[in-house]
């Protein structure tokens, strides 16, 4: 599995599984940068629009991330990929002719079904091409996506938009005429219909077992393992769900924020953002991963769960503080420190997820993760802020109140899980023995 020409195979599977994740993120955070545009177009309040962008995807992608996700523990991971990349693409595109919220809201739910496919498949594919002590820097150079792809949709989808509102009308062949907002999300989908077929370059490496088990165990062992260890799986899935509501939180509003009460212009605001978080993020989570297998190589068990917990903690007062700065100029600045820690709890969240469980359980061990941290976090995180600022607040003017709540509040609860679940995170990887 460490060969050189193995370990080359192994960082291309990763760097195109990241090129995916990359476009899976601009098709997820695209709707971010539109939320006036969409608002006024469609009549929408922040509850809403809410709603449009965390729970219509989340639906989906949480429900069904297991049964997709034992396609991963059983057939053509490639396969699957290259399925899901096509299929969410294609439902970006149906979101850019979306004329109404309930069809802009079903075909979100459709772009949530194809991303649900990607993460349990590369999980699983990075946990069987890398040993364990390269695991945390695998699985955070693919999850560099997060934020790569995060911060082109704000930068380059906030110029497309400006260019198409200076336009007037959009009339494109097949397409027909577009609305500004509508632009972005037909070639973001365009863009993922090209490159899905780089997933059939993948190699498949040899399925890890453990050495007690034959076969592919049903879901019914991984809840038993999982009701063995509750504490490792509370802390763990908790905790980074809590960090997840504010990550989502933070995202989703953080464009619309510098526009309304910051007063910038769009470019300026996506721009602004879009780098922050794509530097930045990048950076952070990177850089947990590699703290993380430096501590794990000395012997840390539990390395990937107390970098989280430190993330956490770093990110909660940069969380709090960014909404409520006096000057666009100050929450950007309290930015930076906040996706660079954010991002770096992320870092290591999946790469403890793969050595919680046996090998042949990975990809739905996965996808039980991305269920908890989806449906708290994209669930419940944007939406949350909204339903703040229009029925808690009463009114616009309490919106950056609401968001310094919900990120700052979720990312120090988010530190308190992870620090707690430790000793049972040790003992269960203790128990598990494999690699």
């Amino acid at each position: 599995m460490t060969g050189p020409d193995t370990m080359a195979r192994a960082w291309w599977g990763v760097l195109v599984l990241m090129l995916f994740y990359v476009l899976a993120f601009v098709d997820r955070q695209v709707l971010a940068l539109l939320v006036q545009p969409i608002r006024d177009d469609l009549g929408l309040s922040l509850t809403e629009f809410g709603l449009l962008h965390g729970l219509s995807f989340a639906l989906f992608y949480t429900l069904l991330g297991i049964p997709l996700a034992r396609l991963a523990d059983t057939g053509s991971r490639r396969g699957l990929v290259a399925i899901g990349v096509a299929a969410w693409s294609a439902m970006t595109v149906l979101c850019g002719k979306a004329s109404s919220f309930a069809q802009l809201f079903l075909a979100r739910v459709g772009v949530g079904v194809g991303e649900a496919a990607l993460s349990p498949a590369a999980y699983s594919w990075i946990a069987d091409s890398f040993p364990r002590e390269r695991r945390a820097t695998a699985i955070s150079v693919y999850s560099a996506g997060i934020y790569l792809g995060s911060g082109l949709a704000f930068v380059l989808g906030g110029q497309v938009v400006v260019f198409a509102q200076a336009q007037n009308s959009v009339d494109w062949p097949v397409f027909g005429a577009l609305r500004a907002w509508q632009v972005p999300l037909v070639l973001a989908g365009l863009a993922g219909l090209v490159l899905a077929p780089l997933a059939w370059t993948l190699r498949e490496p040899t399925r890890a077992r453990a050495n007690e088990r034959t076969g592919t165990p049903p879901i019914a062992e991984l809840a038993r393992w999982i009701a063995k260890h509750p504490r490792a799986f509370l802390a763990h899935h908790g905790g980074f769900a809590l960090l997840s509501l504010s990550g989502y939180a933070v995202n989703s509003w953080s464009v619309y924020l510098l526009e309304r009460h910051f007063a910038m212009t769009k470019s300026a605001a996506s721009a602004s953002y879009g780098l922050v978080l794509g530097l930045g993020g990048a950076f952070g989570i990177l850089l947990g991963g590699w703290i993380a297998d430096r501590a794990r190589a000395r012997g840390v068990l539990d390395a990937n769960l107390r970098v989280g917990a430190i993330a956490a903690l770093a990110a909660a007062p940069f969380a709090l503080a960014f909404p409520l700065a006096g000057s666009s100029t100050l929450a950007i600045a309290l930015l930076v420190p906040l996706s660079i820690a954010t991002a770096a709890g992320f870092g290591v969240a999946a790469a403890g997820v793969v050595e919680l469980v046996p090998p042949a359980l990975r990809g739905r061990a996965s996808a039980v993760y991305l269920f908890v941290i989806n449906a708290i976090g994209l669930g419940v995180g944007p939406t949350l802020v909204g339903v703040l600022t229009d029925h808690v607040f009463g009114g616009e003017s309490a919106f950056p109140l609401s968001l310094a709540l919900v990120g700052g509040l979720s990312a120090f609860a988010a530190c308190a899980l992870l620090a707690l679940g430790a000793r049972g995170y040790r003992a269960c990887i203790e128990g598990l023995g494999v690699g």
